[in-house]
Order: C-alpha cells, then sequence, then structure tokens
C-alpha cells in the first residue's frame, strides 16, 4: 500500500462525515433554548452528554479495535449514531435530546478511535498527517452545513410529511440518520486491509502506561485543550457575540457556522499545505494564529471584525487535532491504537471546557475567551517537546 487507493480511502473519509453529527450540539442546545423553559445551564447537559463517553469509552474502544479490527469497530459505531440520530422521534424534550446525544457520543467516540488509525492504514505513511486534515475537512463541512440543515431542510421536510409540530428540525436529524446508513453500507462491502502492529497485547494498563512517557502525556493534554477549545466555541460563540456586541440571537446563531466554514476551509488549506510542509512548524503557525485571533476578540467593539476574528480563530485551531495525532503516532507508530484509545478519550475535553467557558462569561463576558486563550498557549508550548523513545 505505498499509493492512496481511493476505492479504500472514499468509504473511511465518509465515516468522518458522519463523525461530524456530533457538532449538532450547539443546534441542540439554540433549538431547546428557543422552545423550552429550560435554563440555559442545563442546556449544556447536551454536549455534556455528548462528549463525556470519550472519556469513559475510547480506552475500552481501542481495546476492543485491537481485538476485532478497526472497520469492525467502526461500521458498529456508525450503527449506533444512527439510533441515536432517529430517537427524536420519540419527542422535542429536553430527556428525548439527551439519550439521542448520548447515543451519538457513544457512537462518536468509537468512530474516532477507530476511523482515525483505520484511515492511517490506507494511506502512504508520508502523507498521514495530510490526509488526516482532510478527515477533518469532512468532519468540518458536515459541521458547517449542520445548522443550516436543522433550520432549513428540516422545517422543509417536516412541511413536506404534513408535520406542524414543534421541533421541525430534528427532520435535519433523519437525514443525517439516512446518510449514516449510506456510510455503513458503504464500509461494509468494502474490503480493506489493515496494517498488523507487531504489539504485545493490548489492555488498559497498556494503555495507561503510556502515560508515563512525558511526551504522549503532554500531547494526550494538547488533544484535551483542542477539542474544549473547538466545542466551547460552538456552543458559546452565539452568546458571547449577542452579550457583547449586541448581535441579535437569531443573527448571532449563525457565529458557528462562520467558524465551521473557517474551520472546512482550513483543513482543506491544511491537507494540502501538509503535502509538502512540516507537520511541527504548521502546528506552531496555527497555535500563534489564533493566540492573535482571541486577543484581537476580547477587546474588539466592532461587529464586523468580531465575525472575521471568529473565523481566523477557527483557520488556526481547525489543524491542530490531526496535527497532534498524526505527529505522536508518527513517533510511536507500533502504539496506534493504545495512543488512539488515550487521544480520544481526550476528545472529552468537549464535556468539560463548555461549561468552564459559559460559567467564566458570566463573572466577566471576555472570562471564556481568556480561558481559551491559555489553553491555545499550552499548545504551542508542547509543539516544542520532543519525543521520548
Amino acid at each position: 500500500m505505498n499509493t492512496p487507493k481511493t476505492k479504500f480511502i472514499l468509504p473511511v473519509l465518509l465515516s468522518f462525515f458522519v463523525v461530524s453529527f456530533v457538532d449538532l450540539v450547539g443546534t441542540g442546545v439554540d433549538e431547546l433554548k428557543q422552545n423550552s423553559n429550560t435554563p440555559e445551564y442545563l442546556l449544556q447537559l447536551i454536549p455534556f452528554v455528548a462528549f463525556i463517553w470519550f472519556f469513559l469509552l475510547s480506552v475500552p474502544a481501542g481495546i476492543w479495535q485491537a481485538k476485532i479490527g478497526k472497520k469492525k469497530v467502526l461500521n458498529a459505531a456508525i450503527l449506533i449514531t444512527t439510533i441515536g440520530l432517529f430517537v427524536p422521534i420519540l419527542g422535542n424534550s429536553l430527556p428525548v435530546i439527551l439519550v439521542a446525544f448520548s447515543l451519538l457520543g457513544i457512537g462518536n467516540t468509537i468512530m474516532q478511535v477507530a476511523a482515525n488509525p483505520l484511515l492511517v492504514d490506507v494511506v502512504p505513511e508520508d502523507k498521514a498527517s495530510s490526509y488526516l486534515s482532510l478527515s477533518q475537512f469532512m468532519k468540518s463541512l458536515g459541521s458547517m452545513i449542520g445548522p443550516f440543515v436543522a433550520a432549513v431542510v428540516g422545517p422543509f421536510l417536516a412541511n413536506l410529511f404534513n408535520y406542524d409540530g414543534e421541533g421541525t428540525w430534528r427532520f435535519g436529524l433523519y437525514l443525517f440518520g439516512f446518510i449514516s446508513l449510506v456510510s455503513f453500507f458503504w464500509l461494509s462491502i468494502t474490503k480493506i486491509e489493515e496494517k498488523s502492529e507487531n504489539q504485545d497485547k493490548v489492555s488498559i494498563l497498556s494503555c495507561f502506561k503510556l502515560l508515563s512517557n512525558r511526551y504522549i502525556t503532554f500531547m494526550v493534554l494538547g488533544i484535551f485543550a483542542v477539542v474544549g477549545i473547538d466545542v466551547a466555541l460552538n456552543s458559546n460563540i452565539g452568546t458571547y457575540l449577542h452579550l457583547k456586541l449586541g448581535v441579535g440571537e437569531e443573527t448571532a446563531k449563525y457565529g458557528k457556522s462562520v467558524y465551521f466554514f473557517a474551520k472546512m476551509v482550513g483543513t482543506f488549506a491544511g491537507a494540502i499545505i501538509l503535502m509538502k510542509w512540516e507537520p511541527k512548524k504548521i502546528l506552531s503557525i496555527s497555535s500563534v494564529l489564533a493566540i492573535i485571533a482571541v486577543i484581537a476578540l476580547s477587546i474588539t467593539s466592532n461587529e464586523i471584525l468580531a465575525w472575521i476574528l471568529v473565523g481566523i480563530i477557527s483557520l488556526g485551531v481547525s489543524n491542530i487535532f490531526p496535527l497532534i495525532y498524526s505527529i505522536t503516532v508518527g513517533n510511536y507508530p507500533t502504539r496506534s491504537n493504545e495512543i488512539s484509545g488515550l487521544m480520544m478519550m481526550a476528545i472529552s475535553g468537549g464535556a468539560f471546557f463548555p461549561f468552564l467557558v459559559g460559567i467564566s462569561m458570566k463573572y466577566h463576558i471576555n472570562g471564556g475567551l481568556w480561558l481559551i486563550l491559555v489553553l491555545l498557549i499550552f499548545i504551542l508550548l508542547i509543539g516544542r517537546i520532543s519525543p521520548h523513545k
């Protein structure tokens, strides 16, 4: 497998589009905020139940895939996600949506544990960072169109089926459920040769023993930080634009679309740039760009500039996840199942930081941005650490 084969790569890349569906957590928060009297802080339970599974299930999922294979685990995860997308048929209440996003979180956790190393298996070793950025482009594409599908396509489909009740946004989830089924069947019929890792038996103990390696620990914490930034901005950027700059609540909701559009552009550009540039250099440049944009956003009072800065932050953050992942696995290629489990566990940063950013904004409007700034500085610093073989 010295050259990439499209027939193997495309079904794996489509699974990353399915991965993006969990980013509808921000839309779920916004829609229930409009259609229920649930306190806003309770609505942050939606991202919590979606992302806490990364902390609980990532390492067991890494062990599971070491036993039965990445493709089988990935397909099982896609099915769980599909079920979660159809659960809202039961209603538009907070308990139902919490169950739906719990299943999305479980499926998403297992998907990312399996999909990232499976993609590395089917592409050339020296192009792993580039293709992982391309996979994040697929994820960003789904994340960007998600709010549009929920706000526009959902009501259109509801009208098509003569439904005039509350929560028409849920019909967008059903459309994504159909796409998930297509992904499942396509991957099922694709024969993929997975690379053998020639490593000792993978266990929970062997996974956590890797954390005795200072380099791996810091890189795992880097994933924890960058996903926390990503989900916190997704869940809170609309509120920030509304409270600080007086942007209308309906308009402010599209802050996440601006963020994800810029992320889509950034990951696509990253996939091209990383064909030639050194990943560690791009990691430093990305971190510095995001840091400058966050500082500028915290001091600006211009609405147009604020929208632009949201996009620039997203450009800076967009490639950090695949960069950290590919750099770490590249340094320890025989431990990819264990590293994948640990790094996907770190995606649980998306469960904690939306709360912390939201609470920080209550004490000071820029409090959430200051927390994000600290996380970005940390990411910049870990990019300078050398691995221990």
